[in-house]
């Protein structure tokens, strides 16, 4: 083998090391996230929802997941989950937005994330927010068009409505 053949061959075999070493940067440096799935989260509504998840929510960027009917914004800080039973009558705070009842389950889960959840619809979706990284308001305006597909069985109430 020629000398020029020889550092033809180890210039192409660095191009390609250094080739490899990037892309495995990038890909470590890429968060996909990994949880558990909604316990129907296999139900065809969800499957439609997850299409249609935005690409943007609140001024964050969608990041990937694997999780079935599920999708993550931001560095975590908004997690959607479809697939959990209609909820009972509840005493937590509910909130219509653009015509989806959401209710704010009163307290938090143990990563001191608030928890909403639609009301009146099955499956259910989850919104998991992490305090001050998005609004909870641009969050359920955004999901609302989304989630609005699942038919509405009932509606929550406040307090304040119920004799």
């Amino acid at each position: 083998m020629s000398r020029s053949s020889r550092i033809a061959g180890l210039t192409i075999g660095a191009i390609a090391l250094a080739t490899t070493a990037v892309i495995t940067v990038r890909l470590l440096s890429e968060p996909s996230f990994s949880f558990a799935a909604a316990p129907m989260a296999d139900d065809p509504a969800c499957a439609r929802i997850s299409e249609h998840y935005p690409d943007r929510l609140a001024g964050l960027d969608r990041a990937d997941t694997s999780t079935e009917g599920a999708a993550v914004w931001g560095d975590g800080a908004v997690v959607a989950r479809c697939g959990f039973p209609r909820l009972k009558a509840t005493e937590d705070a509910c909130a219509q937005v653009d015509g989806v009842d959401w209710v704010w389950r009163t307290s938090k889960d143990r990563d001191g994330r608030e928890v909403l959840m639609t009301y009146g619809r099955e499956p259910s979706v989850e919104v998991q927010l992490t305090d001050g990284q998005a609004a909870p308001d641009s969050v359920l305006v955004g999901l609302s068009a989304v989630v609005k597909s699942i038919r509405q069985s009932n509606e929550c109430l406040s307090l304040a409505d119920v004799p």
